[in-house]
């Protein structure tokens, strides 16, 4: 663990006790939670099917679907 230095005041033995239950808290909510998907909308073109044939194809291909 890394040492913790108080830079000002003079806190009492509780506060440092809250302050570290807080950070450890907060810490292992932030490892414990589920990674997310990509961000960005670039990679939902690759879960969808390739446009139907025909001579407008080329028009729906960049349509939301």
């Amino acid at each position: 663990m890394t040492p913790i230095h108080v830079l000002h005041g003079q806190p009492t033995p509780e506060e440092l006790a809250t302050v570290l239950a807080v950070v450890q808290s907060r810490a292992a909510t932030r490892a414990a939670a589920p990674a997310r998907g990509p961000a960005t909308a670039w990679t939902t073109r690759t879960h969808r099917p390739l446009p139907a044939p025909g001579p407008h194809a080329w028009r729906t291909s960049l349509w939301p679907r």
